[in-house]
């Protein structure tokens, strides 16, 4: 039996599952926690089809995932963070900026990430220690400042409570940078930052699904995740505010500890 590394094998299953994503139309919706908290059932499909093809290769692989009710154990040895579709609201309208994202962690530390947009079909991916990844080619974060840079912005729409304070935080950094970005996937705008088209994203709260994989592919890029009060991100089952990008463009947002 020929050997295949896990990392091709979530490669592959994510790419195949993208291909019907990217035209799907007609689907049923089901709202979860309210009219902005959405789900699709290709949002079950691609989890499904996902956590088959990796638990063939990984039979005790456990799995922690925005569709699944019951959670894995983050410190197993084989632990696998699923966004099926980050960015469903834009999915729903037919938007572009919708991705599936995969992160894979061994006894509760970061090993490979990865996130792929099927509109326009860009995998990013990263081994820890290996650099960053967008379809083979190496990528790298901005080191521009922020004077010459796009921000992009995440609303937490599913905490209402939040909007004042991000939108603050908006008008804090409109006024130093070229222009702001709302795009609504977590996971692209952070790889977006990885490969330098914007040099900062925030976002007030977001749960692990929505960052883990990319936050792997923006450290290995040269970036940094940190959330508003300064201090690193380890991923946890809890939800965290997120701030990415290089460090000095971070400083020069001033937006920690707002």
């Amino acid at each position: 039996m020929t050997y295949i590394p896990v990392t091709e094998i979530i490669h592959e299953a994510i790419e195949s599952v993208g291909i019907h994503i990217a035209p799907a139309s007609g689907f049923q919706i089901t709202e979860k926690t309210s009219s902005r908290d959405l789900v699709t059932q290709y949002d079950r499909l691609v989890q499904e089809k996902l956590i088959a093809a990796i638990t063939e290769r990984k039979p005790d692989a456990q799995f922690i995932s925005e569709e699944l009710e019951k959670k894995g154990d983050l410190n197993a040895e084989n632990t696998f963070i699923i966004d099926p579709i980050d960015g469903t609201t834009n999915f729903i309208h037919g938007m572009g900026n919708f991705a599936i994202s995969v992160a894979w962690y061994k006894y509760g530390e970061p090993f490979y990430g990865a996130v792929y947009d099927p509109l326009a079909d860009e995998f990013f991916e990263a081994k820890v220690g290996m650099g960053a990844l967008l379809n083979g080619m190496r990528i790298h974060v901005s080191n521009a400042p922020m004077r010459d840079s796009i921000v992009l912005f995440g609303t937490s729409p599913y905490n209402p409570e939040l909007t004042d304070m991000t939108f603050d935080l908006v008008k804090k950094v409109f006024g130093k940078c070229q222009d702001v970005r709302q795009m609504g996937s977590a996971a692209l705008d952070i790889c977006h930052v990885a490969c330098g088209r914007a040099g900062l994203y925030f976002e007030a709260t977001l749960s692990p699904w929505d960052y883990a994989a990319a936050a792997i592919i923006l450290k290995e890029s040269g970036g940094e995740l940190v959330n508003l009060s300064g201090h690193e991100i380890k991923l946890s089952l809890e939800k965290t505010s997120v701030i990415a990008g290089n460090k000095n463009i971070i400083a020069e947002s001033g937006i920690i500890n707002h």
